[in-house]
């Protein structure tokens, strides 16, 4: 297939790529900076220049392809304050490929989030799907707009699409990470101890970015329409865990945090920090056979390379 691929350059989208390339894909790129462009030629990937706004080049490379995986967020406005303004640009973008794929039955996955759709109990494929499933929305502003982007893609399969949504946990690891992990190395270092919310018992699944990358190509492939997926490996790993890897690996003490410093001391990832997540892909791996191999994120820490001192968080 030819597969045209948002977001192709980023953290998932690096691993997407090769996964695709070894499989005998053909794949296209969507690149705005020259750096991305060089990343992508590199990886053997052809070059579509643009950006996320762009919806008629968007819309040009998708009708020249044979399956669309988008995975293209603005997570660099989401984290400004303005997490609205990126979900409403995923759904501009959405809805322009559906608009290109409508009847045609090629395949169109596109990347979502899970992180509190049932805080508490055990995430399955099938929650979040009514529209008024808004738990994440108390979480971060915007969520319920991105949940509601995720089943606009799956009300696409009444239209002729293959469509599916790959929801990814909080945590996709691996050796350069810059995310939620390295952020938490990040605190520590800057606080000088390893901290936990409460008890620490809160729990967050967690996938290694070359399982994520092997998922997205199973369902480009073989996902039926309509199909919620989940790319998770650990159903939840306990955040005092995580902190006792990271307090080791830094030679660091180990402490609870209290709910009433959770601002001072993890900044704007306290809400996160909180949150009891944990989350099931049974039906993901019985539908597609999907079988995760990677490290789980405790052993993935153990290997240290999220604590060498030249490898910055990305927020």
């Amino acid at each position: 297939m030819r597969v045209f691929v948002t977001g192709a350059s980023g953290w998932i989208g690096s691993a997407v790529v090769p996964e695709l390339i070894g499989a005998g894909h053909q794949v296209v790129g969507l690149a705005r900076s020259d750096a991305s462009a060089a990343a992508l030629t590199e990886a053997g990937a052809e070059v579509h220049r643009g950006t996320l706004d762009d919806l008629d080049s968007l819309r040009s490379a998708a009708a020249a392809s044979d399956g669309v995986i988008h995975l293209a967020f603005k997570h660099d406005i989401a984290f400004s304050g303005d997490f609205q303004g990126a979900a409403d640009a995923d759904r501009r973008a959405i809805e322009a490929f559906g608009e290109v794929f409508a009847g045609s039955d090629r395949p169109f996955v596109i990347a979502s989030g899970m992180i509190g759709l049932a805080p508490g109990q055990v995430v399955t494929e099938a929650d979040g799907l009514g529209p008024d499933s808004g738990a994440a929305a108390s979480l971060i502003s915007g969520a319920e707009t991105r949940m509601a982007n995720a089943r606009a893609t799956l009300a696409l399969a009444s239209r002729g699409v293959r469509s599916s949504v790959v929801r990814l946990p909080p945590t996709v690891h691996g050796e350069g990470d810059h995310a939620f992990m390295a952020t938490l190395v990040a605190i520590a270092r800057d606080k000088g101890v390893s901290g936990y919310l409460g008890d620490g018992s809160n729990r967050w699944p967690t996938v290694h970015q070359t399982d994520a990358a092997h998922l997205f190509r199973l369902a480009l492939e073989t996902a039926p329409a309509g199909s919620m997926l989940h790319a998770v490996a650990d159903e939840g790993v306990p955040i005092r865990a995580v902190a006792e890897v990271i307090g080791r690996q830094l030679d660091l003490p180990v402490a609870a945090v209290s709910h009433e410093d959770a601002g001072e001391h993890f900044g704007w990832l306290a809400s996160l920090v909180a949150v009891d997540s944990p989350a099931s892909s049974a039906l993901t791996r019985e539908l597609l056979g999907w079988r995760p191999t990677g490290p789980g994120l405790v052993d993935d820490l153990e290997k240290g390379h999220y604590f060498r001192v030249d490898r910055p968080s990305r927020w």
